[in-house]
């Protein structure tokens, strides 16, 4: 039986209809879909089997009562979740975010993105998400461990090593894994490597904090060296100042790159004289040990402070989104076009509106989605899982060269399915790239 050609708007209407009220899902799984149907109408046979349908179904979501107890005694209540979105790769990886914006449809949207990014590290690894509307800002230590004991309480029952790996994401750092893994540890009475992201003393990988801004600026590296370009000399636009910020910035400076912005929720700090290394260090002081503002930065260093704006109306040759998604609108992408800009590479995950990516798209601006560029964070922690099952740890030389390996080859799949002679369409190439491993996976397992 022939199956009839999949119509696009046909098909985001049925999505829409069966997600209702999801709009940062709708807005991946359209990204994706822009690609993927061309492409399964040409080849017949991910249309008979539905894969494309089968792909953009969780394969299960959990949720659950967080409950816990606040240093007043005041019993809170927070929801937990985990999606566990494809696994036919590998067990489902993707980590953990605890913030106030936490929904279903940012986690489906995040573990759907995860699926893809995943099969292009190379490395046997499913795509899942998970996380809680907690909000780490504001609480004391005892706190945080009282709430990461409870979530993982719940979360225990549906994780292993072998099954679901969960890491950190915003609001889950070393101090969050740290209460999750010891928590899991004691509930399930064995040491596996069932979440990564852990410290050094436990089972951790060296280089993984620096892994997703660095892998980040390597991408962008191979797309430029693909033009015969490089970072060396560029002035370089970054939004937020956490882990992807900081270490996408530091490896910039390493490259001679002149990083001029950084941001946090308050507004950016716009600094023409470049942040150096020592500069940067202030920064990472700042947010990581002193939780401050940005705007110290500005105080501290004599720049311009601008509250409540994003960094992209100043002039920059590379923009490097790694805050949190949606935060290029069409209105910051024509500016950063008439501002001369080159090469924009996303740290953070879905950071830019379909519709600003089309103007990339049409200025034939170097475009890489985050699913490609900022696979770095996550290739480590599949590094950490390899390490853990050895019971070995690798130096951080061999661990950064792996990465870089590793993104030499996220890079060479993007050109084999979106170089288009003059152009490579990136978005392109890394939506087909991950569709193809997943979908001839899903093939062999029959109707599953």
């Amino acid at each position: 039986m022939k199956n009839r050609a999949i119509d696009l708007d046909t098909f985001m209407q049925e999505v829409k209809l069966r997600n209702p009220g999801e709009t940062e899902f709708h807005q991946a799984v359209q990204e994706v879909a822009e690609d993927i149907i061309p492409f399964v109408n040409q080849f017949p046979h991910y249309n008979h089997a539905s894969i494309l349908e089968r792909m953009i179904e969780p394969d299960r979501i959990v949720s659950f009562r967080v409950s816990w107890e606040d240093d007043e005694g005041k019993i809170r209540v927070n929801r937990g979740y985990r999606v566990q979105y494809n696994s036919a790769i590998g067990p489902y990886k993707g980590g953990l975010r605890f913030h106030p914006t936490v929904n279903q449809s940012v986690l489906k949207f995040l573990g759907f993105e995860q699926v893809f990014k995943n099969s292009l590290t190379t490395l046997p690894m499913g795509g899942g998400k998970g996380g809680s509307d907690f909000d780490p800002k504001g609480k004391s230590d005892r706190e945080v461990m009282r709430f990461c004991q409870s979530f993982m309480t719940e979360l225990h029952k549906h994780i292993g090593p072998n099954r679901d790996v969960p890491a950190g994401d915003i609001g889950v750092g070393a101090r969050e894994i740290g209460y999750l893994f010891g928590q899991y540890k004691r509930l399930e009475n064995e040491f596996t490597g069932t979440l990564t992201g852990k410290s050094l003393e436990f089972g951790g990988s060296l280089i993984r904090t620096e892994a997703t801004g660095y892998g980040t600026v390597y991408f962008m590296e191979l797309m430029l060296n693909h033009r015969e370009d490089s970072i060396k000399d560029k002035v370089v636009a970054i939004s937020g100042s956490g882990n992807v910020a900081q270490y996408a910035a530091e490896k910039v400076i390493q490259l001679g790159g002149k990083v001029v912005t950084m941001s946090d929720s308050s507004g950016f700090i716009h600094d023409p004289d470049g942040i150096d290394e020592e500069k940067l260090a202030f920064i990472i002081d700042l947010k990581t040990v002193k939780r401050g503002r940005i705007e110290e930065y500005a105080k501290k260093y004599g720049c311009e402070f601008y509250q409540g704006k994003k960094p992209w109306q100043m002039a920059c040759d590379i923009a490097l989104p790694c805050a949190t998604q949606n935060e290029i609108c069409l209105q910051d992408a024509q500016t950063l076009v008439e501002n001369g800009v080159m090469a924009i590479a996303e740290g953070a995950n879905m950071p830019t509106y379909i519709d600003a990516i089309h103007l990339f798209h049409e200025h034939k601006i170097l475009y890489a989605p985050g699913k490609a560029s900022n696979a770095g964070g996550v290739a480590v922690s599949g590094l950490e899982m390899s390490q853990n099952s050895q019971r070995l740890s690798w130096s951080r030389k061999e661990l950064d060269e792996r990465l870089q390996t590793i993104m030499s080859r996220i890079h060479e799949q993007c050109l084999k399915y979106g170089d288009e002679g003059d152009f490579v369409d990136y978005v392109k190439g890394a939506n087909l790239a991950g569709f193809v491993k997943v979908a001839d996976a899903m093939l062999a397992y029959g109707v599953v």
